[in-house]
């Protein structure tokens, strides 16, 4: 969360001219409804099931830059189909990253202390970020300076993981 995934996704997808597909979005249309409105609804483990299904189909379909929700590879079997994918970790400290979601609706973030959740769910999601990341880049500066340093990793990248970027 806050990490830029939005930003950064589509600067990358323009770089490389390819369309992106933010999986976060995909939820919403396929679903009808807001991600916190799921969550209210039918609770974070129905969230995810749903969010599996959906960056399964898109990575199965998608030609193109994939943003995933933060999340998401938490779950195992979204980290199965990402297996052979160049997935880009955008790296960003609890601090710099929370200050970026401070005042958003982040349904995980319904704490009474939201920065210490913030920075609860950075701990506990780092260590699997960094496993099934290809490419680890700092977030916290301008966006330009992210994609191109993204951009300049992904070259060094082995081609049978190179043919999307998450």
């Amino acid at each position: 969360m806050g990490a830029g995934k939005s930003t950064i996704g589509a600067a990358l997808a323009a770089r490389f001219q390819v369309a992106l597909c933010d999986t976060d979005d995909e939820i919403e249309r396929r679903s009808g409804r807001s991600i916190p409105q799921i969550f209210a609804d039918d609770g974070e483990a129905a969230f995810r099931a749903l969010e599996a299904d959906v960056v399964a189909d898109v990575i199965a379909s998608h030609d193109g830059v994939v943003s995933l929700g933060g999340g998401a590879v938490m779950t195992e079997a979204v980290r199965g189909v990402l297996t052979e994918q160049a997935v880009v970790y955008l790296e960003i400290g609890p601090t710099a990253g929370f200050a970026r979601v401070a005042h958003s609706n982040r349904p995980l973030l319904a704490a009474p202390d939201p920065a210490a959740r913030y920075a609860d769910l950075l701990a506990q999601r780092a260590p699997t970020y960094r496993a099934v990341a290809a490419v680890v880049v700092n977030a916290d500066r301008d966006p330009r300076m992210v994609v191109d340093d993204i951009v300049a990793r992904l070259a060094d990248v082995p081609s049978d993981s190179s043919d999307q970027t998450q």
